[in-house]
């Protein structure tokens, strides 16, 4: 007779698996959102100061949704323009949750961007992000292959021996640059410049090389489709891509966001150059200082969308669209384009 494990125990399987292999190449790749307008000193610290009064952000991610809390992603961060210095500043705060806890990456960090002016309408800007991550890891609920009974599923003992330690802190420096018009913006980032260690694990020897470096270029440009106003709502145009590689990982994504007044869509087409990967759809307002998004991952690869895709929320607070504020600065608009405003 054929043995089987019980099919409430299998359903569980793949989802611990993944975990393991995630756990053993740790984080091959970085949490990228697709709602990247709503996080974009996440994109690139150059973004830090993108509006001269403060603004807020809080961002949610749940992917393979079907799979219960397998990766959830949040973050918040806080940014404005000095304009006396002509800098901008910025703080970020990330969670990253996998598998119900089991993996665990808490980071902070602190932001400065400079802007230099080549033309009337031409700046470039330079950007500095400083962080301290600290990951932890649940060994105890891992299920390793000789753990796995034929007819029981898991629960035998394992022969994995148990790291030392759990935990593991290090500090993480990225930097990035931007150059923009009124018209286009072209942005390179580069994650993880010092290459930190994540070795508190001995399943791969590769994690003595530390965590890959992540490069990312992203560009786009902005359409008026009604009046030319800066400061107004008027309809508008931003077609934009996202390259990103991260060791053997690649990632393009492209697509387009559209505002028609208080509202706003959105979508996009994401390729890992190996498959196509998923296709991004966006709806959301925005009223006065209030910006809220929703957007949605429809997995079109041969995992297929039974994962549930992911599900993404955000939820802006821009001081530089109040009443009051803009009473104060005139003419004056922020650096770039209504998609990140």
């Amino acid at each position: 007779m054929k043995s089987v494990i019980p099919p409430t125990k299998l359903k569980k399987l793949p989802l611990l698996f993944c975990l393991l292999l995630l756990v053993s190449s740790t984080r091959a790749q970085d949490a990228v959102f697709s709602q990247f307008y709503a996080a974009p000193v996440q994109l690139n610290p150059a973004f830090a100061g993108s509006t001269f009064a403060p603004r807020f952000a809080v961002n949610y991610r749940s992917q393979w949704f079907n799979f219960p809390n397998a990766y959830t992603t949040f973050s918040a961060s806080y940014e404005q323009f000095l304009e006396r210095t002509n800098s901008g500043v910025g703080l970020t705060v990330m969670s990253d949750n996998a598998g119900d806890g089991i993996y665990k990456t808490l980071s902070a960090g602190f932001v400065y961007s400079y802007r230099l002016q080549i033309l009337d309408d031409l700046f470039l800007k330079g950007g500095l992000e400083l962080g301290v991550v600290q990951e932890r890891l649940d060994w105890e609920r891992l299920i390793f292959l000789d753990q796995i009974d034929d007819l029981n599923g898991p629960g035998l003992p394992s022969q994995e021996e148990r790291p030392e330690r759990l935990t593991n802190s290090y500090v993480d420096i990225s930097s990035g640059f931007l150059l923009y018009s009124s018209q286009f913006y072209l942005g390179l980032t580069l994650k993880h410049l010092n290459r930190p260690s994540q070795s508190y694990l001995t399943i791969n020897e590769n994690l003595q090389e530390g965590i890959p470096m992540r490069f990312s270029v992203h560009a786009g440009a902005e359409f008026s489709l009604s009046g030319n106003n800066k400061r107004g709502s008027q309809t508008f145009l931003s077609p934009n891509v996202i390259f990103v590689r991260q060791g053997a990982f690649v990632q393009i994504n492209a697509g387009a966001y559209m505002g028609v007044g208080a509202f706003y869509f959105g979508s996009w087409f994401r390729h890992t150059v190996e498959n196509p990967d998923a296709v991004i759809f966006l709806a959301g307002l925005k009223q006065g200082i209030f910006k809220l998004g929703y957007s949605f991952d429809w997995t079109i690869s041969d995992f297929g969308i039974d994962n549930g895709g992911a599900h993404e929320l955000s939820l802006i607070l821009n001081l530089d669209n109040s009443e009051s504020y803009k009473k104060r600065r005139g003419s004056r608009y922020n650096d770039c384009f209504q998609i990140f405003r």
